[in-house]
């Protein structure tokens, strides 16, 4: 029987990459809300983010920033942001490009409605996940 979350699977696929890489699941979240910044990033916004997006505790997100600070991946930006270095940039995009072929061939021939369906029930799902955590964990 296949798994009804596919996200592992895709999550499964993705670590491969980093594994090549030296990066975690989480790093790569950081990096990426990272890289997409318009410029440098507050450092609680963008813990904010990856609590968000990882459904995880705040005090193992800054643990993660630590890591891609000293690891040169980020930097300090002033007193409470951080911006993407240019080697974090590099590995971002190295990872990203390594990713967007396999990623490529998993939606190859699924048809766009079928896309849009899929998402906006995944959407809901995830929403209504989250309005379940938010209730656990009152």
């Amino acid at each position: 029987m296949s798994s009804p979350w596919p996200h592992y699977a895709g999550r499964a696929l993705l670590q491969h990459v980093l594994d090549r890489h030296g990066m975690t699941f989480e790093q790569s979240v950081t990096l990426r809300l990272a890289a997409i910044a318009d410029g440098p990033v507050g450092r609680e916004q963008l813990v904010d983010g990856v609590t968000e997006a990882l459904k995880t505790d705040a005090g193992q997100v800054h643990g993660v920033l630590d890591e891609l600070i000293a690891a040169r991946l980020l930097a300090p930006a002033g007193e409470a942001e951080v911006r993407i270095t240019d080697a974090g940039r590099e590995l971002y995009a190295t990872t990203s490009g390594e990713t967007a072929p396999i990623t490529a061939r998993i939606y190859d021939g699924i048809p766009a409605e079928d896309l849009a369906v899929t998402g906006r029930v995944l959407t809901l799902i995830t929403g209504r996940a989250g309005t379940e955590l938010a209730a656990l964990t009152r």
